[in-house]
């Protein structure tokens, strides 16, 4: 194909191409968003299922976000292992943390926050794509009017120029709109990847301080 053609067929599709990616991300994002619901869901299950048999433990209303739930529930074993009398609570701990060895449900961050913030810098691709497309737009009108008159030229770049004008145009919206999205979702995101990190560091804690007490009784008791 030759260079004028080509470039007359980009140039044609860059508005189409910038809309489909444009689709295709909107769909990302709200994948991201049930994908973001359910990883709530089951870390909170998790840490409910890990403290229910503790003698005191924070009950939230059922319309609580799960955040809050979250924060509860890690300050509830906090508070367990800050009081060495509560000895049943730390030995029902102990005993629950096979259930988290199990499940490993605060582990699985690394997925999510790679799409998302691939989804996150796509974001500023758009205007450049629509810049892009009048680029393409006006160097299909030079290359076709190479061997014609200045007038002849002017007005295929006159042309060109204004139907490029939608690709700069879809870039531009397209940007827009994902930038309020990701507003809206980005403080929802963000601390779920802040309370997995949270939860992986109270578990660790967990398995070191009440491991170690459980050894020392141990010894203790056979001597």
């Amino acid at each position: 194909m030759p260079t004028a053609d080509l470039l007359v067929y980009l140039s044609s599709i860059s508005t189409t191409v910038i809309v489909a990616v444009f689709g295709a991300h909107l769909f990302l994002m709200l994948i991201l968003k049930i994908w973001a619901s359910w990883k709530w869901s089951r870390i909170s299950s998790m840490l409910d299922d890990f403290t229910r048999k503790l003698s005191n433990r924070s009950i939230l209303d059922r319309h609580a976000h799960k955040s809050d739930q979250i924060d509860a529930f890690l300050a509830d074993v906090g508070d367990v292992l800050e009081d060495p009398s509560r000895d049943t609570d730390r030995r029902t701990l102990l005993m629950r943390i096979s259930v988290l060895d199990e499940k490993r449900y605060y582990l699985g961050s690394l997925a999510f926050e790679t799409v998302y913030n691939l989804c996150r810098s796509m974001i500023e691709a758009y205007p450049l794509a629509g810049v892009l497309g009048t680029v393409l737009a006006i160097g299909s009108a030079l290359q076709q009017s190479a061997a014609v008159s200045a007038e002849t030229t002017l007005n295929n770049i006159v042309t060109r120029f204004g139907d490029s004008i939608w690709s700069t145009f879809a870039g531009l919206s397209a940007a827009i709109v994902l930038m309020f999205l990701n507003s809206l979702l980005e403080p929802n995101f963000v601390r779920l990847t802040e309370l997995q990190q949270q939860v992986r560091l109270m578990i660790g804690r967990v398995k070191r301080e009440l491991s170690m007490s459980h050894r020392l009784q141990s010894q203790e008791s056979q001597s």
